[in-house]
Formats: C-alpha cells, structure tokens, sequence
C-alpha cells in the first residue's frame, strides 16, 4: 500500500506482530499498513502518530479494543459507508461480506462491499480484518492473510 498523498506525517512502528507504518494529515490518521517500503522513513514525532503508536501498541498487548482517533480515509462515498461498517463490528467477532453488504445498502452489493474493504487504507483501526467468507472462511486482506489470521486469533484469544 502506498502511503496516502495527503500524509503529511509517516511513522514506522515496530511490534511484536510486524512492523507497520502509520501517516497523517495535521489533524486526521490517513493510513495505516503492514508494507513498509523504506526504513529509513517514518520517523516523525508528530502528537497524532505518537497516540496512535500508543493505542496500536495496547490493542497488541490485548489492553484496548476500541481506538480513540480522527480517522480519515480516502474513498468514495461507497467505500466510506462501508469502511464506516466495519467500525461496528466489535473485537472478537467476525461478520461475513454479506452481513456488511446489507447493511450499507442490500445483499447484491457483497461483491462491491468485498472490493471496498480491500481498498480500506488504515488497516487494523478500521477493522477489515473481521470480515470473512459466508463460509466461515478467511478471504483476501490487504496485509495479507497471515496477519489476518493473526489479528483473529490475537482477538479470540482475549475474548474466550
């Protein structure tokens, strides 16, 4: 994922379940990925990265759930409804592509909502992660299925 042309602001994070990088505007979270391109960027102190670093590495030792930041994707209106979706769904529950799909609009819309949360630019703050396959099975992420897989069974295993 490239990092949104509206950051003003990229810094590098790394965690115990990889290192991700994280970008903002003066006032709005723009990005959040797994695929870091350059070491040698994402160093800034900016206060926004400073709280999201802090809230990121809390979800990571299973102390918060909920993320407390302006998030601001870039998107059209469609994506935004169901990014905004997806916010909904609670740690430690997954819903399918339809479930979302007909909550922003009707079933036939599944395949447009799939496309959707496979563009989502600010990965695991938007919880995209939590949608699988109407078969219980995990489907594409953006951050790959691996750190899918991760971030439920993270998930899981603070909520059983």
């Amino acid at each position: 994922m490239i990092v949104n042309s509206l950051a003003h602001f990229v810094r590098t994070i790394p965690t115990t379940i990889g290192v991700l990088r994280v970008a903002c505007t003066e006032q709005h979270i723009v990005s959040l990925d797994w695929n870091v391109v350059s070491p040698d960027e994402g160093a800034s102190h900016h206060p926004l990265l400073l709280k999201a670093e802090q809230q990121l590495l809390e979800y990571i030792d299973g102390t918060r759930w909920v993320f407390d930041l302006p998030l601001e994707p870039q998107g059209t209106e469609f994506q935004k409804s169901v990014w905004a979706e997806l916010m909904n769904v609670p740690a430690g529950e997954t819903r399918t592509y339809t479930d979302i799909a007909v909550n922003v609009g009707g079933r036939e819309k599944t395949r447009a909502v799939g496309t959707a949360i496979g563009q989502n630019p600010i990965l695991i703050f938007i919880p995209c992660h939590r949608v699988i396959g109407r078969d219980g099975k995990l489907t594409g992420y953006a951050g790959g299925l691996h750190h899918k897989l991760l971030l439920l069974r993270h998930e899981d295993s603070m909520f059983r």
